[in-house]
């Protein structure tokens, strides 16, 4: 089974730089030095986002050892590339509509037609990219107008209409597979191996799903490390139909024992959401009673346009392919950093 044609070539998560970075940067690099990225989002304990924080709040470690800050900034309007993967499986039936009416708006908000550009995903029995990355707004809402459960397509009888840059990139309309209802892992994969690996700068995939697996050829943990290797950030959106899914609920397994190809039944698709978002550098959000998708949205929103980059070089050598923790913490107790906890080094 092939999910990509041009098969596994993972991107780098160690960037060249060779210019002068910064005004609170005294560091010039030559083009040949490697730097890791780091970005991240620093609240309070309220939740509300911290914006005035300079490189001396900061701390960095790699593998366990301090590392010093080289460069650092605050992203409010470096271009950005979004992706969003929408679950469209049968437990999501009576969610569509939501999820399409807040899609458009979250859109609407977050991109700048001459700035971002983003893409759309469903997924159920199939992952099917339904717009490539573009700057269109009217390419986007056409692809969002297409989003169904499998019921729905069927009593219209076919699948999804073909727009102007549906299909992957190399070839194809999308990736079909036979079987299970719900290809969530195979999704992130697609979405970081086909698309977000060829692309540099800030890049997020927003996923919007119960968190519920059934039917990937691959596992949770070859999700996740794809979105990693392709130096993406994942904000997974918990929306759950309990009543549309009476499998979903509290896990009778641990989360490690989820097999590649499927999911055990039960299995708590929170906290397979949680750990995506965590290992990513992502967030996690819960839609409910007391917050709306258009809250959660909005929420979002305001992370992708404030959140602060650091830079550093590794003072270790070289392991092709090893994969090297981070931990980046705050010289203060009052407040939460998100960001991502590791990278793999160059192949």
């Amino acid at each position: 089974m092939r999910l990509s044609r041009r098969g596994f070539v993972f991107s780098i998560s160690v960037l060249p730089f060779a210019r002068r970075l910064g005004a609170q940067d005294d560091a010039t690099f030559s083009a040949d030095v490697k730097v890791v990225n780091v970005l991240a989002t620093v609240r309070d304990k309220q939740g509300k986002i911290i914006r005035n924080l300079t490189k001396d709040d900061f701390s960095l470690e790699e593998d366990g050892q301090p590392q010093k800050i080289r460069y650092f900034s605050q992203e409010v309007d470096l271009p950005l590339k979004l992706g969003l993967l929408v679950d469209t499986s049968g437990s999501q039936r009576r969610l569509v509509g939501q999820e399409r009416t807040a899609s458009y708006r979250f859109l609407d908000q977050v991109l700048r037609e001459d700035r971002d550009r983003a893409f759309v995903i469903h997924f159920d029995h199939e992952v099917e990219l339904l717009q490539d990355l573009t700057s269109s707004r009217q390419r986007l809402d056409a692809a969002l107008a297409e989003l169904e459960s499998p019921t729905e397509r069927a009593q219209q009888g076919g699948g999804y209409p073909r727009g102007p840059g549906a299909g992957y990139p190399g070839g194809g309309r999308g990736r079909r597979y036979g079987g299970g209802g719900t290809l969530l892992y195979d999704a992130v994969l697609l979405a970081s191996d086909e698309l977000m690996k060829k692309q540099a700068g800030r890049k997020a995939l927003v996923l919007l799903t119960d968190g519920v697996d059934v039917g990937s050829h691959i596992g949770l943990v070859r999700a996740i490390e794809s979105a990693q290797r392709a130096d993406t950030l994942v904000y997974s959106i918990l929306f759950a139909d309990p009543d549309g899914n009476p499998g979903f609920g509290r896990s009778r397994r641990r989360d490690a024992n989820i097999p590649p190809g499927g999911t055990f039944p039960g299995v708590d698709g929170k906290k397979i959401l949680q750990r995506i978002a965590d290992q990513t550098g992502g967030g996690f959000f819960e839609v409910s009673n007391r917050q709306s998708i258009d809250e959660i949205y909005a929420r979002l929103q305001e992370e992708l346009r404030n959140q602060y980059s650091l830079g550093y070089t590794p003072d270790h050598g070289e392991r092709p392919g090893a994969y090297h923790r981070i931990h980046l913490a705050l010289n203060r107790s009052d407040v939460v950093v998100q960001a991502r906890d590791g990278y793999y080094a160059d192949h």
